[in-house]
């Protein structure tokens, strides 16, 4: 492991990054423009759900790999931090209101079928005591027991409060606008005010990667992707699971409120949140829930979801600047993918290449990086 390494970037990718490491008796520093998890983490319901989000193969089995790492990532991260982390395992529940979305639970349920997947599907009617609010109009629902979701702001929180205890320092205000290689392998990072230099960094800065340059490199191919969601008021126990709908999820929280997304929309760096998308996500939750057409919404949240050209993360050694590993671009997924990214960095980190998901996720597919 090297010495020294800087991470670009405190979102729930790049913390997690610095906790792995620091653990490891590396030095860390942490360089990012804002607190830890204030960027699109923060904007994040956390939902942890490779069978729904997995839109290809690819996609799916690194999701279900990270998901396997989730209950021993999360006991461990609390021992380490001293910090409670909400996180529940109760199971996604996918509602169909038309034939389309008919046909999409039957493939998804031929899928689980294949891939040997617990799951439960009921005709219309049938699941009102799984979940009692849920939509009468529902004509089918599919729940897949192994998914859940993640308090991020407190994953990420717990994160950097553990990577500080094991050593590492987190530098708010500096952002990084330059990477370049130094002799011997050792890497420099330039902000607008200083430069430091480690023997290894890593890039993990969201939406914000390809504002920054990487010498003799391609810029990396990184769209920000606004995502607004919105915060309701209910009452505890009221829904007991993720719900999820062809125009929103749903994310009941232990004491009550309802994290209801997302939008995807593509504004450039635009954080602002809108009413007309208040206006959407509450139809959404409305659809799925008639009776939280009249819930008073107590937050509205925005975050840059960083999109590369295929959807998938770009994680690894740069050609261009030995030293510099890329973890950025995980878009929709970067918190359920977060235990399985801090473990590839760290293998990467002990000059480990042999992991298959490596060749999947190289960043010299877009270019050179």
């Amino acid at each position: 492991m090297p010495s020294s390494v800087i991470v670009v970037g405190a979102g729930v990718v790049g913390c997690t990054i610095a906790y792995g490491l620091a653990k490891t008796g590396a030095r860390v520093q942490v360089l990012e423009t804002r607190a830890p998890g204030q960027g699109a983490s923060r904007a994040s319901a956390g939902i942890l759900a490779p069978y729904i989000e997995g839109h290809d193969q690819t996609l799916r089995e690194l999701g279900a790999r990270s998901l396997a790492m989730y209950d021993t990532f999360v006991d461990q991260l609390r021992i380490d931090s001293g910090q409670d982390i909400v996180y529940q395992r109760t199971g996604t529940f996918e509602m169909a209101f038309s034939d389309a979305d008919l046909r999409r639970l039957n493939a998804r349920t031929a899928l689980l079928q294949s891939e040997r997947i617990d799951f439960a599907a009921w005709l219309q009617m049938g699941f009102h005591n799984i979940e009692p609010l849920a939509s009468s109009r529902a004509l089918a629902a599919l729940h897949i027991p192994m998914h859940g979701f993640v308090g991020v702001t407190s994953l990420t929180l717990a994160a950097a409060l553990a990577a500080e205890k094991f050593g590492a320092q987190f530098m708010n205000d500096v952002g990084a606008i330059r990477i370049s290689p130094l002799p011997g392998s050792r890497v420099s990072v330039q902000t607008a005010a200083s430069r430091w230099d480690a023997d290894r960094v890593v890039l993990a800065a969201g939406s914000w990667s390809s504002q920054i340059a990487v010498q003799d490199a391609d810029r990396v191919p990184v769209t920000p992707i606004r995502g607004q969601l919105i915060q309701l008021q209910s009452k505890p126990g009221d829904i007991r699971r993720v719900l999820w709908g062809p125009n929103g999820y749903l994310v009941p929280w232990p004491d009550g409120s309802i994290l209801v997304g997302a939008t995807l929309e593509d504004v450039g760096f635009d954080e602002s949140h809108t009413p007309e998308a208040v206006q959407q996500l509450r139809a959404a939750a409305a659809e799925l829930v008639p009776s939280l057409a009249q819930a008073q919404v107590i937050d509205v949240r925005t975050g840059l979801r960083p999109r590369g050209p295929d959807d998938l993360p770009i994680l690894g050694p740069s050609r261009a600047v030995p030293g510099l590993i890329y973890a950025t671009a995980h878009y929709r997924n970067g918190v359920l993918l977060a235990p399985l990214t801090a473990h590839l960095i760290s293998q990467l980190l002990l000059g480990s290449m042999s992991d298959p998901a490596l060749r999947d996720l190289d960043p010299a597919r877009h270019g050179r990086m």
